[in-house]
């Protein structure tokens, strides 16, 4: 390997690395904005991140490509449905963490790449090879034992996994720059959401410009937690195998559950443990084999 493509690929391992720890990290920054409700925190997420895009989207040279998409009815019907999908998960997995529910969602995005394959399979009409379907019944089984020993169904995490899911094969099939996607979506829910925040500080029960300074800091902030780890996941995408992509994606979920576990002491049961064994060895068997077939080729 010359000299460029060590650079590229250590540029890249660092970008996809920094891209998963912010996402595996970001509970903490929910945890703090706790005080506010999770639907007016995922307003300003909204409202924020489409600004915070807009020149991102004019320096990266994409602004043709953000008017194009707007001229195509067929495109943005597509990205209404996953404005709504992305719009759930968001609001979904807010309300998880200042639940003190982090374990479910370290769960789903454990589950989001078993259902990736799933999705493939189903509607790109992908063949499973036998340790990917393999994969899929051991997860399937850990999701089934905890709903067998707790009597309800992880309802968070599958969510979770299958709105996500959802929203990549979605994107997937439409194919468009992610920062140019993620604008118009949140282009699509901004009218709205700054419709409920006026209509918020009309009532006198807004957050924003009415606790304190940190608070108001933290919910612009959001913008930059939506877009930096997008930013940078697509920045490691480009320099790195998807072998090794796919390994450093396990970083997310992994450093959430030591967060809850660690950090924010959710309890965690002999039957929660043993679903998450079921998981870890799902998600074992599937990058072994995805590392197995890369090497092959």
């Amino acid at each position: 390997m010359g000299k460029n493509n060590r650079n590229k690929s250590l540029s890249g391992l660092i970008s996809g690395t920094s891209a998963f720890l912010i996402w595996g990290l970001c509970p903490v920054y929910w945890k703090v904005l706790s005080h506010v409700p999770a639907i007016e925190t995922i307003t300003h997420r909204i409202v924020w991140s489409f600004l915070f895009l807009l020149p991102v989207i004019y320096f990266q040279g994409n602004w043709k490509v953000l008017i194009r998409t707007f001229r195509s009815l067929k495109t943005l019907g597509q990205l209404s449905v996953t404005t709504l999908l992305v719009a759930a998960n968001w609001f979904l997995f807010i309300w998880a963490v200042n639940n003190d529910l982090i374990l479910q969602t370290s769960l789903g995005y454990y589950i989001n790449p078993l259902v990736n394959v799933l999705f493939g399979m189903l509607f790109l009409k992908e063949k499973l090879r036998k340790f990917q379907v393999l994969a899929v019944f051991i997860a399937g089984a850990g999701v089934l034992y905890l709903t067998w020993q707790y009597g309800a169904f992880p309802w968070i995490a599958v969510i979770l996994a299958v709105t996500f899911g959802s929203y990549g094969l979605i994107r997937k099939i439409l194919d468009l720059d992610p920062a140019v996607g993620l604008a118009v979506e949140t282009l699509i829910l901004t009218l709205p959401g700054l419709i409920y925040l006026f209509w918020l500080e009309k009532n006198g029960t807004a957050t924003f410009l009415h606790v304190n300074t940190f608070t108001d800091i933290f919910l612009i902030g959001t913008a930059l937690l939506t877009a930096l780890p997008l930013l940078l996941f697509n920045m490691g995408a480009r320099r790195l195998r998807l072998a090794t992509l796919g390994f450093l994606q396990y970083l997310a979920p992994s450093v959430t559950f030591l967060l809850a576990v660690f950090v924010y002491k959710e309890p965690l049961s002999g039957h929660q443990f043993i679903a998450f064994v079921f998981i870890w060895t799902a998600l074992a068997v599937y990058t072994a084999d995805s590392a197995r077939e890369f090497r092959g080729k």
